[in-house]
């Protein structure tokens, strides 16, 4: 039981070869790429508008040096929204089910945050590790808590984002196993836990948008302190 449960989440290999590779380029295969016309077709045009309202919400924030990240965030979000949402179709495997892919995202993106910061401002960069009008006792520990709270925050967005995305696909199996077991003895039990789970995979396509803007957002907000 708990061996079904938690092999979706095991990455696929075929032939002996680990297809997490093509899992993660298989999602720009989707988008089309602009073209050198005036005028775009209709799928273009929403596509350049949505990145285009994204773009514009991610930097609110942000001030002017901060923007020349918009090309980096708002590919991140995009390639993030569509694992995601291409996990919830049938027999496909979501690589942000994994931790090591979420914390190799988060960690260089994090690290460059902070270095940053350490170059252009270095004295504002340090003084967020010791609020103004610390207790003279107070010091060594509270330089002690920020310090650690720095270094765990690529740990928090990949677990994060792995923890939403697991739980979330752990509760749509276990609807679907009850729904499925419950059809020949119950069948009344079996149609309502199968409208929970049409309502808990509409629910997880929100999660699978939320969970990607939310990972962008807090990268945006450490930017934030360092530009």
């Amino acid at each position: 039981m708990t061996m079904s449960l938690f092999s979706q989440f095991a990455s696929p290999y075929f032939l002996g070869i680990p297809l997490l590779a093509i899992a993660l380029t298989l999602p720009w295969i989707f988008y089309p790429s602009p073209s050198s016309r005036w005028l775009n077709n209709r799928s273009l045009t929403l596509q350049s508008w949505l990145i285009n309202q994204f773009t514009r919400q991610i930097l609110l924030p942000l001030n002017h040096p901060g923007h020349k990240w918009a090309l980096i965030l708002t590919s991140l979000m995009v390639f993030l929204a569509t694992l995601n949402l291409l996990g919830l179709l049938p027999y496909t495997f979501t690589p942000t089910t994994q931790l090591s892919l979420c914390l190799a995202l988060a960690f260089p993106l994090w690290l460059a945050t902070v270095l940053i910061g350490l170059l252009k401002r270095p004295t504002a960069t340090l003084s967020h590790l010791l609020p103004e009008g610390t207790p003279t006792l107070l010091i060594p520990v509270l330089i002690v808590i920020e310090t650690v709270s720095l270094l765990i925050r690529p740990l928090a967005l990949g677990v994060r984002l792995t923890a939403n995305l697991t739980a979330g696909h752990l509760l749509m199996q276990l609807a679907s196993m009850a729904a499925f077991t419950l059809m020949p003895t119950m069948p009344a039990v079996a149609s309502l836990t199968a409208i929970l789970l049409l309502m808990l995979t509409l629910l997880e396509f929100g999660v699978a948008m939320i969970q990607a803007y939310v990972f962008v957002l807090l990268l945006t907000l450490y930017l934030q302190e360092n530009v």
